[in-house]
């Protein structure tokens, strides 16, 4: 499926070169220079791996120019492949309870990554282009994965987890919860600096935010890969007027 006459393509990965080369952009981005690691980590190749990225459908983003690179990763966990692995990846680190009692369908996000030279231009949106496809064809009505804030010291990062505890919690029949609990509510609202709180926001937890997003109840610190993790939920059926139009642009 080609989003640009020239530039990108963006599919699912047919074979294991397309997941290597996906893992091999995972390494570069969470292992060098967010300084993560993992047990299945293969140094060696340079490679970011896990035992779910079988089960996972690997929506990779290539660039013609640089020879069909891929230079921009997303993994995408149904709930029918969940029960092949056992799991979602993200029940590590929170309790899914309320999203598996929906009775909805569900879709797990994952390793969103984009090489440098690619951020803050088009490229994520023709991810997300594409990912809107795939929620559609597959009647997905929940979307949700963790996302990162760089580092674990939480004391650093209170106003940004606070900004999204008072403003963005999810409602209560969607509301997972942290396992190993990290209170999100470390400043009171009243105190927050919106502003300077929103800067720190990671661009990618913001554009779920704007697409409708919100965000489950405590954070999971997670020291083997050096962040802070909230767990991001967004209800397609709640998308706003305008978040859609971003979403769906050019779907239809």
């Amino acid at each position: 499926m080609a989003l640009d006459e020239t530039d990108f393509t963006v599919r699912l990965a047919r074979d294991e070169d397309d997941i290597v080369a996906a893992q091999r952009l995972r390494y570069e981005v969470f292992v060098e220079e967010l300084g993560g690691s993992g047990a299945m980590v293969d140094h060696e190749r340079r490679l970011e791996r896990d035992r779910f990225d079988p089960f996972f459908d690997h929506l990779i983003l290539t660039d013609a120019k640089r020879d069909g690179a891929v230079v921009g990763v997303y993994r995408l966990l149904r709930d029918d492949q969940a029960r092949a692995a056992g799991q979602f990846y993200s029940e590590d680190e929170y309790d899914l309870t309320p999203l598996r009692a929906s009775g909805r369908r569900l879709l797990e996000l994952g390793r969103s990554c984009l090489h440098p030279d690619y951020r803050g231009g088009t490229a994520m949106m023709h991810l997300w282009g594409a990912l809107a496809d795939y929620v559609r064809a597959h009647g997905i009505e929940v979307l949700f994965g963790t996302a990162s804030f760089h580092g674990t010291d939480v004391a650093k990062l209170a106003e940004p987890l606070s900004l999204l505890h008072h403003r963005h919690l999810a409602p209560e029949p969607l509301r997972v919860r942290s396992r190993q609990f990290q209170s999100m509510d470390l400043v009171p609202e009243a105190e927050i600096d919106r502003r300077r709180a929103m800067l720190e926001v990671p661009a990618l937890i913001k554009g779920y935010l704007r697409l409708g997003g919100t965000v489950g109840e405590g954070a999971f610190v997670d020291h083997a890969f050096n962040t802070t993790d909230i767990c991001l939920i967004m209800d397609t059926a709640r998308l706003n007027a305008k978040a859609a139009g971003i979403y769906t642009r050019g779907r239809e």
